[in-house]
């Protein structure tokens, strides 16, 4: 039950707070130029909380916060009195017009900015990019890939952890190219280079993680197979496994390593399975069954529902990397982490378009709401992260040339302002036809992908 309501209180936290900066930007800008506004309204739907401010502005949030508007006087279809023609939005210049509709999805970029600068300024802490299993015959081992190899660049790009080896391996998606690692081997002061060829980089396989589909893993240090805190109601609990447990053999087979202990149980979902455990120095024998779960990749795997004890789930220091700047130094590496993302973002949809990226990646509310109850029991850095990048894509997507969306309506005022008239209502309206077509067949592939992925 906590859980659940640390999604929904993530979920409703996030995109309000996302929703509240973009509509902002559209009353900040509309404001400055002389437009009267009539409602500012976060959500949908019925009225949870509303009031009026000196200028009349009625501000509302309402009860689905999927979204929000900025109604001002003036907006295309609807009537304005001659008085008041001076305040309306359909009567402001077109360059006037084209900033307040480009300031939502600007401010959103701006503010991804903001919450990069925060978290750089306060220290973030990452996990170094040390290879650890290379599988035989693997691309990486045909590289010359071995354990704890620190990748230090790919393609000539600084990886300082392993999110920024991800990003550029993901970058990469549905290409063909040799990606070249420079890689500082164990015990060893040189950098060496191994190339490793790609083709359709990812295509189909976009859930896998990129350095698994090359043949290797992260290095963890290995941990002892030590219980800590069990879910309820999982099939640790149930079945008289306690925190403290330490496993020994699963049916004879001597476990050494917690990797060990979960390789076994991911493989053997719903089957009974013999454990020696070690509990306060006593050796006892007992059956597990694990559950039977879905994974991400629609592959049926065992879960028991335990996590390792906090004092062992802490990584070595040599494996971490804390990054922290001041105030001004932070601002050029905040405005380049955002410009990264954005490029990332815009490229995805360019390989969605062209087919390089499957649609079964978009994702709508569902997937959000859980990503964002996720990161938020991380702390604060990952769920400041995910609401910086979630903020880009908010700010990216209302900036393609689709009607109904910003971008859109940018796209009719470039056009009035090159021919010197506005777009005529007919075509407007034709395109915003086509425009909330095509935006609701996208969001209801992305609900159904959602509800695919439950």
């Amino acid at each position: 039950m906590f859980d659940i309501l640390q999604t929904i209180l993530a979920f409703v936290i996030t995109l309000g707070l996302l929703i509240f900066v973009h509509e902002y930007g559209h009353f900040w800008v509309a404001r400055r130029c002389g437009v009267r506004v009539l409602k500012f309204s976060i959500g949908f739907g019925n009225p949870l909380l509303k009031w009026k401010d000196k200028h009349g502005t009625e501000f509302v949030i309402a009860s689905l916060p999927l979204g929000g508007f900025v109604k001002m006087l003036g907006e295309p279809g609807s009537d304005v009195p001659e008085h008041q023609k001076s305040m309306a939005f359909i009567h402001k210049s077109v360059f006037q017009r084209f900033a307040i509709v480009s300031a939502g999805p600007l401010v959103n970029l701006v503010f991804a900015v903001l919450l990069y600068w925060i978290l750089f300024v306060s220290g973030v802490t990452s996990l170094a990019p040390y290879v650890g299993k290379v599988e035989p015959q693997s691309q990486a081992a045909s590289a010359g890939f071995h354990s704890m190899d620190e990748i230090l660049q790919v393609d000539g790009k600084d990886t300082e952890s392993w999110e920024d080896v991800t990003m550029a391996m993901v970058s990469l998606i549905g290409e063909n190219a040799e990606v070249r690692f420079t890689v500082r081997p164990e015990n060893s002061t040189a950098t060496v280079e191994r190339v490793v060829e790609i083709q359709n980089w990812m295509q189909g396989q976009e859930k896998i993680h990129p350095m698994k589909l090359l043949g290797m893993d992260p290095y963890f240090p290995e941990v002892p197979p030590v219980l800590g805190e069990l879910v309820p109601d999982k099939a640790a609990q149930r079945q008289g496994l306690q925190s403290g447990d330490r496993v020994l053999e699963i049916n004879g087979v001597p476990i050494n390593t917690w990797e060990e202990w979960v390789t076994l149980i991911r493989a053997n979902p719903g089957t009974e399975m013999n454990l020696l455990i070690d509990r306060n120095g006593s050796q006892i024998t007992m059956p597990i069954v694990p559950d039977e779960i879905v994974g991400p990749n629609d592959e049926h795997i065992g879960q028991i529902g335990a996590h390792l004890p906090e004092e062992l789930s802490k990584y070595p220091d040599f494996m971490l990397r804390d990054r922290q700047y001041g105030p001004l130094e932070a601002l050029p590496k905040s405005v380049a982490y955002a410009w990264s993302r954005i490029t990332l973002t815009l490229m995805s949809i360019e390989k969605m378009i062209t087919g390089m990226i499957s649609l079964e990646n978009l994702s709508g509310p569902i997937t959000i709401a859980k990503v964002a109850g996720d990161s938020a029991s991380y702390g604060f850095e990952a769920f400041f992260s995910f609401m910086a990048y979630l903020s880009i894509s908010l700010g990216v997507l209302n900036l393609l040339p689709i009607p109904v969306l910003d971008g859109g309506h940018l796209m009719f005022y470039l056009v009035e302002m090159v021919k010197g008239s506005p777009v005529s209502e007919k075509v407007q309206a034709i395109g915003n036809g086509l425009g909330l077509s095509l935006l609701v067949m996208f969001m209801g592939l992305a609900f159904y992908n959602d509800i695919m992925g439950l």
